[in-house]
């Protein structure tokens, strides 16, 4: 970890983690307030029809995210990088896990289009979700802001993950708690 910090630091990059997700109709059930006696029953429908989601957060708190209802691959992973660069100015040192997407053609052909003169792309040690802040983003989305939600189909919670990423843009000490958690100095 302090190595990669090292490397953003001598060569004036930002760092950047980065990871994917998805988001099932199930609800993420976690503890609520209900009357005495009175047990709260969620009615969800059973599918395994998913959003997928990629997001990148700074140390500065900024939170980058893309859903799409298909599973990730090379080009929209190229996609997301292409938007990263656009949004945060200077060179880039990403971290992310070692997901064969990561390592695939389209990834390198980008970087070998001349992408590589301001990004540059970091593995995290394999089996080490832990080390990822970005893995807190997921769970804060999923276990505080859309716990124990119930929608029927994915046009709706696709809005409501919307509206979930919008109010935790603005609530950028949690973005720097996730990275705080997992020791990197913000």
């Amino acid at each position: 970890m302090a190595a990669a910090q090292n490397k953003a630091q001598d060569e004036e990059r930002t760092l950047i983690w980065v990871d994917e997700s998805a988001f099932y109709l199930l609800p993420g059930v976690v503890r609520t307030w209900a009357p005495r006696g009175e047990t709260p029953i969620l009615h969800a429908p059973c599918t395994r029809d998913h959003l997928s989601a990629i997001s990148a957060i700074t140390p500065a708190g900024q939170l980058l995210v893309q859903v799409q209802r298909q599973a990730f691959r090379g080009p929209t992973v190229v996609r997301f990088l292409r938007h990263l660069l656009r949004h945060v100015p200077g060179k880039l040192l990403v971290l992310w896990d070692g997901a064969r997407i990561h390592r695939g053609h389209a990834v390198q052909a980008f970087l070998a289009a001349g992408a590589a003169e301001r990004l540059h792309l970091e593995t995290l040690p394999a089996y080490a979700p832990e080390l990822n802040p970005d893995e807190g983003i997921w769970q804060y989305l999923k276990h505080v802001e859309l716990r124990n939600l119930v929608r029927e189909d994915l046009p709706e919670l696709q809005a409501e993950l919307r509206r979930a990423v919008a109010r935790l843009r603005h609530k950028r000490h949690v973005v720097q708690g996730c990275i705080a958690q997992v020791a990197y100095a913000v």
